[in-house]
């Protein structure tokens, strides 16, 4: 459904001024906030780390791993591994402590009209 065309739910009883100053929606957002900040500060360093050893330190990052693997190419294999390990923690996170509050919120918002 398109954002022009009528809602097929009847307005609830709470305006989204309500909402936005809720306690469930506070609770929301600072949960959310406490994964996401520390996450992404996290990942910036591991990365920018990777991309400083990449440009300044060549002979550490040419070091011989296994046959011609380095540890250049196993660190930055290591940023996609990193990548999908943060994902899947953050589908963990948000299954059990986002999703549950935000459904509450819908629910009210749309009023039990099913």
């Amino acid at each position: 459904m398109s954002t022009t065309e009528p809602s097929t739910h009847p307005p609830g009883p709470q305006s989204w001024a309500e909402v936005h100053a809720s306690e469930d929606f506070q609770r929301l957002r600072s949960r959310l906030r406490r994964f996401v900040f520390p996450m992404t500060a996290l990942f910036l360093v591991w990365y920018l780390t990777y991309v400083l050893l990449a440009d300044y330190a060549h002979d550490f990052m040419s070091t011989k791993v296994v046959g011609n693997i380095n540890l250049g190419l196993v660190l930055g294999l290591l940023q996609f591994v990193s990548t999908f390990v943060i994902t899947g923690l953050y589908v963990r996170y948000a299954n059990r402590k986002l999703d549950p509050i935000a459904d509450r919120i819908r629910e009210d918002m749309e009023g039990d009209a099913s």
